[in-house]
């Protein structure tokens, strides 16, 4: 699931929950976050998304697996918003509310919901601290369950909010970090994101080469992720 998943395959890897989806409540919960991951990549796929949120919420048994519900919920409404699809601001915000009103400070999933929480505090809300605050948490947590591909987001967008404040050398740390992970992880579909990242904290000739490979993978996974084409036009 996971080689399907990093190479962008989400409907494949999705496919392979579907036949629990409806009994077991961390099958339909995954296939949901695969769905919408897909539209988070590719602006596209938000029905299919939605009718798996719908059944991940209706066999949902007990807080915890309430609160991912819920937090894919919120990935999904944020995702349609900042892609400029629907604007769904309220309905992302009282769903990832509602995730850490359900999510027990150590559960498995808070570290995620306080990524997203950052996502859109920066993003939709616009107040860099409060972002800040919730990718660190997010970074703690992540680095207290090893997980290593969401430490590879919290890395990247901990840097976009350094270089947002001229932190030069502090970005290019986290962005190097988050390009670690993902070669390390094997996470193709996240690959060109990090290239981009770099590249814009690099100087010539490296950030050159860096924009060349990102734009080699890009074209490898068939422009994905969409949001990602503009940057890498040859005249960004």
């Amino acid at each position: 699931m996971w080689r399907l998943r990093s190479r962008g395959c989400w409907d494949d890897a999705a496919a392979l929950l579907e036949p629990h989806a409806e009994k077991v409540p961390d099958a339909a919960v995954g296939r949901a976050s695969l769905l919408v991951e897909r539209c988070m990549f590719t602006a596209d796929g938000w029905a299919a998304a939605e009718d798996a949120l719908r059944v991940a919420e209706a066999v949902a048994q007990d807080d915890d697996e309430r609160g991912a519900a819920a937090c894919e919920r919120g990935q999904l409404a944020y995702a349609s918003t900042v892609l400029g699809v629907r604007d769904r601001t309220d309905e992302a915000r009282s769903a990832l509310g509602r995730a850490a009103a359900l999510l027990a400070p150590n559960a498995p999933g808070r570290a995620l919901l306080d990524f997203r929480r950052g996502l859109l505090a920066e993003n939709l809300s616009d107040t860099p601290d409060a972002a800040r605050a919730a990718y660190r948490r997010a970074h703690a947590g992540a680095t207290s369950r090893g997980d290593l591909l969401l430490c590879s987001f919290t890395w990247r967008h901990l840097a976009g909010l350094a270089l947002r404040e001229g932190e030069t050398a502090e970005a290019r740390h986290g962005f190097a970090e988050s390009l670690r992970l993902r070669e390390e992880l094997g996470f193709l579909v996240g690959m060109a994101p990090a290239l981009a990242s770099l590249a814009d904290v690099e100087p010539d000739p490296e950030a050159s080469r860096l924009r060349e490979e990102a734009r080699r993978l890009f074209r490898l996974l068939g422009g994905v992720p969409t949001w990602l084409a503009a940057r890498l036009s040859p005249a960004a």
